[in-house]
């Protein structure tokens, strides 16, 4: 199998795309920021439908684009597979021969693997989401690509079939086995789909690494609030016991394990956080009492914002201790879960560095977000 390299420039509107990457056999790498951070152009590169300013594009030993040597070899002769945003499907074609568009050889093959065999003489219009999602996965496979590369996946599904597609996808990913690229405004999408990902923002890559790796030790402010953290701004310094002390705007005083000083971000996930009607007997060091401004049923989990925070605890905590808007909460974490990133402009060195770039090795076993006991994420 083969391995995709990128380093390539690219001019856009607003700012240059600079990217250097790796991805290597049987991966599947994730680049997750928001809309207008580059992500789709650099599909859009690997596939020939954008020249690249400056750069190189490798797969395996074959030279797709080389800007000082000329070479671009046209869309139609790379060996890339592409799944569209919203699948492009054409609405005038059956399944069959939208896949057969991609090629004929393993069309039918393919409609039975991805489980849509019985959908060949429809239209696509008379498809739901996610069996779209498989035609346009397939028609992209029936060209024997020897990399995928998938832009906004599941953006096209509505939120109640969501999990049951990023659990399909993820068992097409592992099934196939291709070198992966894909692209996503969510980074829950990007932790259950992605061996690696990577954080970016105006075209530059802010961090890379497995999705556990970017929560635990986030690179910068931008990366603990994309990756879903609470982040708080604070006044940290030295604290004895091998702790930093930050103090938030209210005087409340937080503690973390991380050692750095001056304007911080402090970061803390919802799954970290344990709530309670009282301030509770056990080992957290830090705690911040506020009223409860907002409960947000998620299927069997409650979110809840309390004070400058956001927590998640388990549907039964919730009737348990029947929280109300309106009522005060004591919101619970632990020293060792508190993350303190530097804020910008503060000119403290950050406590995580991360490489321009990585070679990825063919993943093990997948990486999860952290489970929970009853009362927290």
């Amino acid at each position: 199998m083969d391995t995709l390299r990128l380093d390539i420039v690219v001019r856009l509107r607003s700012f240059d795309l600079e990217l250097k990457l790796d991805v290597g056999p049987g991966t599947t790498v994730a680049l997750v920021g928001p809309s207008g951070a580059g992500k789709s152009t650099v599909l859009r590169a690997v596939a020939g439908l954008v020249r690249p300013d400056r750069g190189r594009i490798w797969l395996g030993e074959e030279v797709l684009f080389d800007a000082e040597q000329g070479i671009d070899v046209p869309p139609e002769r790379r060996s890339v597979g592409l799944v569209f945003q919203d699948y492009a499907l054409f609405p005038h074609m059956t399944v069959l021969d939208n896949v057969s568009y991609g090629g004929r050889a393993r069309a039918h093959e393919l409609l039975e693997r991805l489980g849509i065999a019985q959908l060949a003489r429809a239209k696509p219009g008379a498809l739901s989401g996610g069996e779209r999602q498989r035609v346009g996965l397939a028609r992209a496979l029936a060209r024997e690509p020897r990399i995928l590369l998938l832009d906004e996946p599941l953006s096209a599904v509505d939120a109640h079939t969501r999990a049951a597609l990023r659990s399909e996808l993820q068992q097409f990913l592992r099934e196939f086995d291709l070198p992966t690229l894909l692209v996503t405004h969510d980074f829950e999408d990007a932790a259950a789909l992605a061996d690696v990902t990577g954080v970016i923002a105006e075209g530059r890559v802010l961090q890379l690494g497995p999705h556990d790796e970017l929560i635990s030790a986030p690179a910068s402010e931008f990366v603990a609030s994309f990756t879903g953290g609470n982040l708080v701004p604070a006044d940290a310094v030295l604290g004895p016991g091998e702790l930093a002390t930050a103090a938030l705007a209210d005087g409340t005083v937080i503690r973390s394990t991380d050692l750095i000083e001056g304007r911080v971000g402090v970061v803390v996930y919802p799954w970290e956080i344990t709530v309670s009607r009282q301030l509770p007997d056990d080992s957290a060091l830090n705690r911040i009492v506020g009223g409860i401004t907002s409960i947000v049923p998620l299927g069997n989990r409650v979110r809840m914002r309390i004070g400058p925070l956001v927590a998640e605890i388990t549907a039964e905590s919730a009737r348990r201790l029947a929280f109300e808007r309106g009522q005060t909460a004591v919101a619970s974490f632990k020293a060792s879960a508190t993350r303190l990133v530097p804020l910008a402009g503060s000119g403290s060195p950050s406590n995580v560095e991360s490489p321009p770039d990585a070679s990825l090795a063919p993943p093990g076993d997948r990486l999860r977000q952290p489970s929970s006991s009853s009362g927290r994420l």
